[in-house]
C-alpha cells in the first residue's frame, strides 16, 4: 500500500527548507500504511548558461533534486539532509513557485531498496519523475517496447516503464517538429497503460507544473488559498477557486490525513480524471479512450470533516491503541440522533425504504474486513427483515460477472469510499438496474456520490491498516439498517426494542473493554 504527497506553492513565497519540511511531514502522516522505503524530488537552482560552443540543457527548467532510501523515513530525513551538507544545497533558497513530490513504497516489484525507490525517472537527466500507487499489469509488454527503443532499465519495479514511456511521448513530439502540453503527455501515457494506479508526474521540461490522474487508486486534491478567505468554504468549483493570482498552495495526497493540517477544502479525483496544475490554476480533463482529446470536466470541491487532533498520537503509545480507546466515542456518534423513543431515523435511506422492503434480495458487496463487517451483520439483518441475504466480495462478484437483478438491492460497504473493487461492482450492479446502496465513512467519496442512497457510518479519521472504529461502526450502521427495514413489521417489535436497547449499551460498553486492555497492556509492559 503506497502513500502518495505532492506540495505546490504558488506566488507565495517558500525556502527550500520548508518545502522540503512539507513533504517529509506529509510522508510522516502516511506512515501508518505501512511501508518499506520513501523518496522525494524537490526543484534545483536555476542552472547558469552553457559555455560557448557546449551542448545545451535537454531543458530550461531547474534540475530536480531526487533523494530515495530503504527504511524507515527518518533514514530518508538524515539522508536527505546529509546529502544537502555534503553538496552545498542551499536550503534558504525562495521559490515563489516550486512543485515537490513524495512516496512512501510498500515492495512488490524488486526488494526495498534505492533503486526501486519512488519517484522513478525517465534515465538521465530526470526529464520526468514519477509516483505510483498501484499496478501496471503491461508493465512487461511496455518494458520491452521501450527496451527495444533504447531506454535502459535500472529499477526492478512496474512503475519505471511510466516515465520513460512519458520521456518517449515527449521525444516523439519533438522529433515531428510538434509541441506537446504536459497534459498531452500524460493523457497519451495514460492510453497505453493497463492496471489499477495513482500517479502524479514531475518534470523539468514543465517547470512549476504538477500532473495527476487515477484509475482504481484513491487520490486526494487539496486546495488553501492564503488571501485570508475562510477554509471552510465549500462548493467552490475549482476552475474558479484556482484560476486567479491569488497566492495559494495546493496539494495532492492518497490519503485525506496528510492535508487535513493544511487545508479543509479538497477534491476526491474521479478514475480516468487528468488534474493539471499550472500557473496556480486547476485544470481537470477526462480521459476517454476512444478520444484523442480529453474533455474539460468541471468539479466542485467538498469540506473536510476532520480536525488537526485526529491525525496526532496525543497521550497514546500508538495509533493502534488510540483506534482502540476511541470505539465508545465512534459508536456514540454513530447513532447520534438516529435512535430516538424506540426508533430507528436513517434520513439517508428515508424516500427508498418502500422499494427495499420489496427487494427480490439485499446483496452485501465490499472486501477486506469492510466484508468480514458485512458477514457479522448478515444474520440479523434476515432476522428483522425477512429479506434473503447474499454476500459478495466485490473483485469475485466482477471476475464471475454473478448475476444482479433489478429486483435486487446492493449494499457495498467501504471504510474510505474509494475501494477499486468495491466502486467497479458498483458500476456493474448500476448497470443491471439494481437499487444501490452506500455504507461508508467518508462524506463525498466516490461511493456516496453514485450510489442511490446511503448511511454515512461517521466513525472519524482511522489511522491504522487494521480497521477497528470503522469496522464495529458499520456493523452498527448495518443493524440501524435492518431495524430501519424492518420496521413495519409487527412480529419482530420485541426483538427489535431489545436490539435498540443493547446499542445503546454498547458504548459504555466498550468502554470499559478498552479500559481494561490498555491495563492489561500496562501490566504485560511493565510486569
Amino acid at each position: 500500500m503506497c502513500g502518495i504527497f505532492a506540495y505546490l506553492n504558488y506566488n507565495v513565497s517558500r525556502e527550500r527548507r520548508y518545502v522540503l519540511e512539507v513533504l517529509l511531514n506529509g510522508l510522516r502522516r502516511l506512515e501508518y500504511r505501512g511501508y518499506d522505503s520513501s523518496g522525494i524530488a524537490v526543484d534545483a537552482d536555476l542552472p547558469a548558461p552553457p559555455a560557448p560552443g557546449s551542448a545545451p540543457a535537454p531543458y530550461a527548467g531547474a534540475p530536480p533534486l531526487v533523494y530515495r532510501q530503504e527504511g524507515k523515513i527518518e533514514n530518508l530525513v538524515r539522508s536527505v539532509y546529509a546529502e544537502v551538507d555534503e553538496k552545498d544545497v542551499n536550503l534558504d533558497a525562495a521559490f515563489n513557485v516550486h512543485a515537490g513530490i513524495a512516496h512512501t513504497r510498500w515492495a512488490t516489484h524488486g526488494v526495498p531498496a534505492p533503486r526501486n525507490s519512488h519517484p522513478q525517472s525517465s534515465g538521465a537527466g530526470d526529464e520526468f519523475l514519477v509516483v505510483h500507487n498501484g499496478i501496471i499489469t503491461n508493465y512487461e509488454v511496455l518494458k520491452e517496447t521501450l527496451t527495444r527503443h533504447g531506454f535502459t532499465f535500472e529499477s526492478d519495479t512496474d512503475t519505471e516503464v511510466i516515465p520513460k514511456l512519458a520521456k518517449f511521448v515527449f521525444d516523439k513530439a519533438h522529433d515531428g517538429e510538434g509541441d506537446v502540453t504536459f497534459s498531452q503527455v500524460v493523457n497519451e501515457v495514460m492510453r497505453q497503460l493497463e492496471g489499477a494506479y495513482a500517479l502524479i508526474f514531475k518534470s523539468p521540461h514543465y517547470p512549476n507544473e504538477l500532473i495527476a490522474c487515477k484509475r482504481g487508486s484513491t487520490l486526494i486534491l487539496g486546495v488553501n488559498e492564503l488571501s485570508g478567505q475562510k477554509s471552510g468554504k465549500s462548493f467552490n468549483d475549482v476552475k474558479a477557486l484556482t484560476a486567479n493570482g491569488k497566492p495559494k498552495e495546493l496539494f495532492f495526497s492518497s490519503d485525506l490525513c496528510a492535508i487535513v493540517e493544511h487545508t479543509k477544502n479538497y477534491l476526491a479525483i474521479e478514475d480516468n480524471e487528468i488534474v493539471h496544475i499550472k500557473d496556480g490554476s486547476v485544470s481537470i480533463l477526462k480521459f476517454d479512450h476512444d478520444k484523442e482529446k480529453p474533455a474539460s470536466v468541471q468539479r466542485a470541491l467538498s469540506v473536510l470533516e476532520m480536525e488537526v487532533e485526529q491525525i496526532k498520537k496525543g497521550n497514546y503509545d500508538h495509533f493502534m491503541q488510540k483506534e482502540i480507546h476511541e470505539q465508545p466515542h465512534s459508536l456514540t456518534t454513530t447513532m447520534r440522533g438516529r435512535l430516538k423513543d424506540g426508533a430507528v431515523l436513517l434520513g439517508g435511506l428515508k424516500e427508498h425504504l418502500k422499494t427495499i422492503r420489496r427487494s427480490r434480495r439485499v446483496v452485501f458487496i465490499g472486501c477486506g474486513t469492510s466484508y468480514n463487517a458485512a458477514l457479522a451483520a448478515r444474520t440479523f439483518v434476515e432476522e428483522l427483515t425477512g429479506i434473503p441475504v447474499t454476500m459478495e466480495v466485490a473483485s469475485d462478484l466482477l471476475d464471475r460477472q454473478g448475476p444482479i437483478y433489478r429486483e435486487d438491492t446492493a449494499v457495498f460497504v467501504s471504510q474510505s469510499g474509494e475501494t477499486a473493487d468495491t466502486l467497479l461492482a458498483l458500476d456493474y450492479a448500476l448497470e443491471n438496474g439494481a437499487l444501490c446502496v452506500g455504507i461508508t465513512n467518508t462524506v463525498g467519496s466516490t461511493l456516496s456520490r453514485r450510489t442511490h442512497c446511503g448511511i454515512h457510518i461517521n466513525a472519524g479519521c482511522e489511522i491504522g491498516v487494521a480497521s477497528t472504529k470503522a469496522y464495529t461502526s458499520q456493523i452498527v450502521v448495518m443493524a440501524m439498517m435492518a431495524l430501519a427495514i424492518g420496521s413495519d413489521q409487527i412480529s419482530t417489535q420485541a426483538r427489535r426494542e431489545a436490539i435498540i436497547s443493547g446499542l445503546f449499551s454498547l458504548p459504555s460498553m466498550f468502554l470499559l473493554e478498552s479500559t481494561m486492555y490498555h491495563a492489561l497492556c500496562r501490566s504485560a509492559i511493565f510486569h
